[in-house]
């Protein structure tokens, strides 16, 4: 199993409510990868509730092995919900391993 763990922050600017709805977007178009992308055996989107956490937004996704993880990257369709994500959130840090 490949494990993809990404974090970001929301961009500076946005209110309480604007970053809430925005995360749910970046959620929506994340998620919505797992019927587009054969590759993706699992992933979920998190939205930090807490105020001591320092990121508020956690992609969580696995795939069988890291080829798998390498078709994800290429897709058209990761690509066009990682334009979502740039749009909203900033500060990104990944950390990819294997299981």
């Amino acid at each position: 199993m490949f494990r993809h763990v990404v974090m970001w922050n929301f961009k500076q600017g946005g209110t309480d409510a604007e970053n809430a709805a925005n995360a749910q977007k970046v959620k929506a178009a994340l998620e919505g990868l797992k019927g587009l992308v054969p590759e993706i055996a699992h992933i979920k989107v998190h939205i930090n509730q807490l105020s001591y956490s320092t990121k508020d937004v956690m992609l969580d996704a696995c795939f069988a092995d890291e080829a798998g993880f390498l078709a994800y990257k290429d897709n058209a369709d990761h690509r066009a919900a990682g334009a979502v994500v740039k749009e909203y959130l900033t500060d990104r840090v990944a950390f990819d391993y294997h299981e």
